[in-house]
């Protein structure tokens, strides 16, 4: 098989969900599949410094890249099968098999995150999905349901294959580690005890009713150290510093913006929770990440958090701060619940892994390969 895949969610230096899924996709690939050839198109035009070319993982690997924006099939050639890690890029492909993954259905779900154009250029955009692609990989049931939900797509041309985390950069770290983790903490942010998020600063990851629980402990007393929201800044995120002004803990909540899996890494093990409050998530990669690294989690009980947490984190009402804030209570005051939950976030951690993901999406390019 000549496989493309599209590379564009994860060019840029500091991708998050969505560009790691895919990076991570293509190098698991790499590593059990040595016999099929895929063609890696990659948009860049000659004066992009902020984008990065991929790494070639292995021979039968090759990088097309489309500097004046030519498109995927006059870049890459003849294909067998085309797969867009995302909806973002669909192209016309004539007598190509497109496979599409997707990750959400935020326009649908969450619409006050979007402006009325973009609602409706995504509207269009999965109708032609649902009605051209030959399969769309879901990597949630939420979010397959979400998806048959609005577009009523055929059963036969869906299917649920779980995303999963590099161990490799999510772990639990020693104590050797673990001085070097404190003091890079302490030198750059803060000093003492923490309380974790982590996601792009945007609403629907319900950062003001976080902002608000948090406040509440500190008002009981019931925690003496600091917030730390570890992302980049998205949609609609200037007036959290306003919040923090009027709830007057502006000394105690501290920004970091983005930053790298080691220094992630770090954060996720010495927070004393992390906590997660989505309003929705297709999948919820901090999730895993935090288990990954053995951090009780507290997250909410709507769209995949559930399902993707289980029974290994505390799931609260996120349109609650008084309910989020007894649940990190609840942690921070019981070491046997923080126990258990950090054994179970470590078992369910290890069922969520890039393995997978890539067997599962081989045994896809094959299925769809032999209906040509």
């Amino acid at each position: 098989m000549r496989i493309t895949i599209n590379c564009r969610s994860f060019l840029n230096k500091n991708y998050t969900g969505i560009g790691r899924y895919a990076s991570q996709l293509i190098q698991t690939l790499s590593e059990i599949d040595r016999e099929n050839q895929y063609l890696l198109y990659t948009p860049k035009r000659f004066f992009s410094p902020h984008k990065k070319f991929p790494q070639i993982p292995a021979r039968n690997f090759s990088l097309k890249i489309d500097r004046f924006s030519r498109g995927v099939d006059k870049t890459v050639g003849s294909m067998d099968l085309y797969h867009s890690p995302s909806p973002e890029a669909w192209p016309r492909l004539s007598g190509t098999k497109v496979i599409v993954t997707v990750h959400d259905l935020i326009f649908k779900t969450y619409p006050q995150g979007h402006t009325a154009s973009t609602i409706a250029a995504a509207q269009d955009q999965f109708q032609d999905i649902a009605s051209k692609a030959a399969k769309i990989i879901c990597c949630s049931q939420s979010t397959l349901d979400d998806l048959n939900r609005y577009f009523k797509v055929e059963v036969k041309k869906t299917i649920l294959i779980y995303q999963g985390v590099n161990q490799n950069d999510f772990y639990p770290i020693d104590e050797k580690e673990g001085k070097l983790a404190e003091e890079m903490i302490r030198l750059k942010w803060i000093d003492g005890p923490f309380i974790l998020f982590v996601g792009t600063i945007e609403p629907r990851k319900n950062l003001r009713n976080l902002l608000v629980a948090f406040s509440l402990l500190k008002n009981k007393k019931v925690f003496t150290g600091k917030l730390v929201l570890i992302g980049m800044q998205g949609w609609l995120s200037d007036d959290l510093a306003g919040l923090v002004e009027e709830l007057g803990i502006k000394e105690e909540v501290a920004f970091t913006g983005f930053l790298s899996n080691q220094e992630l890494r770090y954060f996720y093990n010495k927070a004393s929770v992390f906590v997660f409050p989505s309003f929705y998530e297709g999948f919820g990669f901090p999730i895993i990440e935090a288990f990954s690294c053995g951090v009780p989690v507290v997250t909410s009980n709507v769209s995949s958090c559930p399902e993707i947490a289980s029974d290994a984190a505390l799931k609260v009402n996120p349109n609650s701060p008084e309910e989020i804030a007894r649940a990190v209570e609840r942690v921070l005051d019981d070491s046997s619940l923080r126990n258990e939950l950090r054994e179970k976030g470590l078992k369910r951690a290890a069922q969520f892994t890039f393995s997978n993901t890539a067997r599962q999406t081989l045994k896809v390019y094959e299925e769809v390969y032999s209906k040509i």
